[in-house]
């Protein structure tokens, strides 16, 4: 990687380094108190915003490492959110567990339910294996909704969810709960990014090159492809139960199968295999989704001989279309065009 000029390496721990330089510390120093100082200054709308990036970010971040890194493709992310979601409602609601009790038992839930589907990965892969995900979802969905229908609420009633507390603090605004789902949401994120630097994140990107080469090398590819999935689901357990307690109330089409393409969606905008690409994707569509609910209403004003259906699927199809710009123009992703900038930056004026 190009450093600016003047920065060397003298030992390998500055090498692997996430952040190298005194600009950097300073960037990080200054990143850390705006998200400090953010509730002080916007209105609830956008920390609501703000918190639903928040959880998409954890979700998508497990979905990287189970398909950016270690080249499962899953289907199934919004169904092993909602086993994470309904996990910790039930548990909050019916037994009264605190949410810090809750968050990780969720977690392993989804992790567990995610480990079983994953057992297919050994044998089948690609878009088999994506058929095996989409197969995970209705079979979640059916088994929280049909035969758990009277603990859960089914398809109609949903769950009614208690606030997270933290001794007499309750996280019931948007403006306490921001800095529950902020805190969360930096902490999976480095530890995203610290995965890939170990034997683990190793053995997930050697899998995801060539399984056939990882086999020969001695990388257990049933051991690692389930740790993924393991990994993954937990991410999304953890997301899910954060979503719960933040909104209070969980229903079926929290979950919905639409929701797990949107976050693939996200993952290839931001770039496959990329922490960084990850955040950078789900803010992108959010922010997006978030123009076209503003434009929307401006539009149908100027042309009212356009079918009302058609702008109420407008987001579906921006979104779509910006996958499809993305696949043709940048399939790298968001972090390849950010890594190029900052490439240039370091070089300037030498651009070769």
């Amino acid at each position: 990687m190009e450093r600016p000029t003047g920065v060397f390496n003298t030992r390998y721990a500055e090498d692997i380094a996430i952040v190298r330089t005194k600009l950097q510390w300073c960037l990080l120093g200054g990143f850390i108190v705006l998200l400090v100082v953010l509730p002080l200054i916007m209105p609830d709308y956008i920390l609501g915003i703000i918190i639903t990036m928040g959880a998409t970010i954890i979700a998508v971040q497990g979905l990287n490492i189970l398909t950016g890194h270690c080249g499962q493709i899953s289907l199934g992310q919004a169904a092993f959110m909602a086993v994470g979601a309904y996990t910790s409602a039930i548990l909050a609601a019916n037994f009264n567990l605190s949410f810090w009790l809750c968050l990780p038992i969720a977690g392993l839930t989804s992790a567990l339910v995610g480990s079983i589907f994953g057992l297919p990965s050994l044998r089948v892969k690609g878009f088999y294996l994506a058929l095996s995900t989409l197969a995970a979802h209705f079979i979640i969905m059916y088994v929280l909704l049909t035969p758990m229908e009277d603990i859960t609420g089914g398809v109609s009633l949903g769950m009614q969810v208690p606030p997270a507390t933290l001794g007499s603090i309750v996280f019931d605004t948007d403006r306490s709960a921001y800095y529950l789902v902020i805190f969360f949401t930096v902490i999976m994120s480095l530890f995203a990014k610290n995965i890939t630097r170990t034997n683990t994140g190793r053995a997930f990107i050697a899998i995801r090159d060539n399984d056939i080469a990882a086999s020969v090398m001695g990388i257990s590819l049933f051991r690692y492809k389930v740790l993924a999935f393991f990994i993954g689901c937990f991410y999304a357990g953890i997301a899910g139960s954060l979503w719960a307690h933040y909104t209070m109330a969980i229903h079926a089409d929290d979950f919905s199968l639409i929701r797990s393409f949107w976050y693939l969606g996200m993952l290839i905008i931001g770039g496959l295999g990329s922490t960084l690409g990850a955040v950078l994707g789900v803010v992108f569509v959010q922010v997006l989704d978030e123009l076209v609910i503003v434009v929307s209403p401006a539009i149908s004003a100027v042309f009212p001989a356009i079918g009302a259906q058609v702008f109420a699927a407008l987001g579906q199809i921006v979104f779509a279309l910006a996958i499809i710009l993305f696949l043709v123009f940048e399939p790298r992703g968001l972090s390849h065009r950010w890594q190029i900038i900052k490439a240039s930056y370091r070089l300037w004026p030498f651009s070769y």
